[in-house]
């Protein structure tokens, strides 16, 4: 079973057809986000779905904080000064 949990409303692939997808999950465990490009090492975007990924990554940053905090006692309602 994989620690990462994806963010199932993003689904974005290359804009040159070539089946190149983006994926965005959090780290369960810890909080830490992955961004991962599947199948290549790069990805063409159009600029909507470009929008798409920034989108998702700005919600599993939001979730990636609530299970670090609730990893962390004490930190419960805190924010991260450096955000």
């Amino acid at each position: 079973m994989s620690a990462y949990s994806s963010d199932l409303d993003l689904n974005v692939t290359d804009c040159t057809g070539n089946g190149v997808e983006v994926d965005v999950a959090t780290n369960l465990l810890n909080g830490t986000v992955r961004l991962s490009v599947l199948w290549k090492q790069e990805i063409y975007l159009h600029p909507d779905d470009a929008e798409r990924v920034a989108q998702a990554l700005l919600r599993v940053a939001a979730y990636g904080r609530q299970v670090a905090e609730a990893r962390i006692p004490g930190t419960e309602g805190t924010t991260n000064p450096s955000t």
